[in-house]
């Protein structure tokens, strides 16, 4: 017969290895943040667990949606495929009967891989509010408390930022098939089959995506102490000429009307978060103390305290007074006592409190 427990405490072996075991998988945390090397890989691969199931999720989503309505929100196939249509039969070849839209597919598994990529990138785009946050999750425990303030907020405006480009890119791919599929159509016809077209625009919606957390990025840096206003306001022609050779090199279609766009409004956002850091670093100027700014090897001014001049005095302060005498008691032989100052030196061979007891 085995114990399973102990009159004393009521408590069952089995239960107190339950509540170690629950201990061990909370992994308490330090304070400010530290955590030895093993505590980051079980945190990354939390962090990665939550971003891939989110995506995961969105990518079955846009899967359905891919070929299905959702009421009035048509199909994810149609509103991807909207730009292509809206360019003029003259400059596409038109397959389909009648007013049909359709791109040419050249292979048996082309249209499902074609499904399963529009799908995966719908997953990136619609949980990136998750991913990001689990990206800042993973950051902030090595921030600090101030710091990890704005981790919602910049979060949110990572997601935001995200979307927006998404979106700026949908709408500028329609200008820039027109522009390429236009300027030698009196010789030929342009005939996109699904994969040119899809791969096309993914990759404008996700360096349009990437491309808009730029500034974001420059303004954590800065709520960090890494870069400051000054520095920024100094490379400020640099970066703009650094983001126009970003955008001429990483644009998919090497077209004007896609480069211009996203140059412009990356700049745009970079000089928001220039702005951005002026005002943040003033704010905490204002709110630092003034022997913070001095140099390690310079000497900080002291304000005078109350009852101390400028000159340094002590206040106003007369000549001291002569202390009391201090009178002692007669002894026993019957002599006259004797007074004695507190300053006067002692006798040979003894001490003041000698010469008083």
């Amino acid at each position: 017969m085995t114990d399973t427990g102990s009159p004393a405490t009521g408590v069952s072996q089995k239960g107190g290895a339950g509540r170690l075991r629950s201990k061990r998988r909370r992994r308490p945390r330090n304070p400010d943040g530290t955590m030895p090397l093993i505590e980051h890989i079980y945190e990354l691969r939390k962090r990665l667990l939550i971003a891939v199931a989110a995506i995961v999720v969105g990518l079955g989503f846009g899967f359905f949606w891919y070929g299905s309505s959702l009421g009035p929100i048509p199909s994810l196939g149609e509103i991807l495929t909207g730009p292509y249509c809206d360019i003029p039969p003259g400059a596409r070849l038109q397959l389909g009967d009648g007013d049909e839209c359709r791109l040419l597919a050249t292979g048996p598994f082309e249209q499902f891989m074609l499904r399963l990529k529009v799908a995966a990138t719908a997953g990136i785009v619609m949980s990136s509010p998750v991913w990001l946050y689990q990206l800042w999750a993973f950051i902030t425990p090595g921030l600090h408390k101030n710091e990890k303030r704005y981790g919602v907020a910049f979060t949110i405006l990572a997601a935001v930022l995200f979307i927006g480009g998404a979106i700026l890119a949908y709408v500028v791919i329609v200008y820039a098939l027109e522009f390429l599929l236009s300027i030698g159509d009196n010789v030929q016809t342009t005939a996109l089959s699904g994969s040119q077209y899809f791969t096309f625009l993914i990759q404008l919606i996700l360096i349009f995506g990437v491309s808009f957390e730029i500034p974001l990025l420059l303004a954590m840096l800065n709520v960090a102490g890494v870069v400051s206003y000054e520095a920024l306001a100094k490379s400020r022609r640099g970066i703009i000429m650094g983001i126009f050779v970003f955008a001429a090199v990483a644009s998919p279609g090497q077209d004007p009307f896609s480069m211009l766009a996203l140059a412009l409004a990356v700049t745009l956002l970079v000089e928001g978060a220039i702005q951005f850091a002026r005002i943040h670093d003033k704010r905490k100027k204002k709110s630092k103390a003034e022997w913070l700014d001095v140099d390690d090897e310079s000497a900080s001014t002291i304000e005078a305290a109350s009852g101390i001049g400028a000159s340094g005095d002590l206040g106003s302060s007369g000549p001291l007074e002569r202390p009391a005498p201090v009178r002692t008691s007669a002894p026993a032989g019957g002599s006259p006592a004797t007074t004695a100052s507190p300053l006067q030196a002692p006798a040979a061979g003894g001490s003041l409190y000698d010469d008083i007891i």
